[in-house]
């Protein structure tokens, strides 16, 4: 594609990296979509939730490492956008504990939403060591990823085990 095709229908930078965001997100969620619904297993949805996602920001990470170089020259649709898919995510998860007391799994809990939205925010909290905390951003190194990996497993696991008791 020829630069002057590419701003033909990209009048500006900006609106290529929404196009390109607005792309990776809907993959991501369609990934998604596609199989939490299906697992008869809490663990399994959150287990595939965290490897989609990991697999996702591995085979992404120079897309998303530019965005994080660059987020204070991000246009404002880019969050909207990773807002969206906090907001699915949430939707799919929440539905998925809701399933999951319906069979009889765990205690039926008036808040999924909110339980997900915790758990999110913890998963997304994990770190390496003191890498990262001392720094404004939260986006991992690349070399960082597998060890963020085994241990938002390892988070899962516990928090799964706590809705069960």
């Amino acid at each position: 594609m020829s630069k002057a095709l590419l701003y033909y229908y990209f009048p500006d930078k900006s609106e290529l990296y929404i196009a390109v965001t607005r792309k990776l997100a809907n993959e991501y969620l369609k990934s998604l979509e596609g199989r939490i619904p299906q697992f008869d297993d809490l663990k399994e949805a959150f287990v595939f939730q965290i490897d989609t996602h990991h697999n996702f920001i591995l085979n992404n990470y120079n897309f998303f490492d530019y965005i994080r170089l660059n987020e204070q020259n991000m246009p404002d649709m880019i969050w909207e956008i990773v807002d969206h898919i906090r907001q699915s995510e949430m939707d799919l998860l929440g539905n998925a504990i809701k399933a999951e007391a319906v069979r009889g799994k765990i205690k039926l809990v008036d808040n999924a939403r909110e339980i997900v939205d915790l758990m999110l925010d913890a998963l997304h909290g994990v770190r390496v060591g003191s890498a990262g905390y001392n720094k404004k951003n939260s986006f991992p190194r690349k070399e960082h990823l597998e060890e963020i990996h085994k241990k938002r497993l390892m988070l899962i696991d516990i928090f799964i085990k706590g809705l069960m008791h």
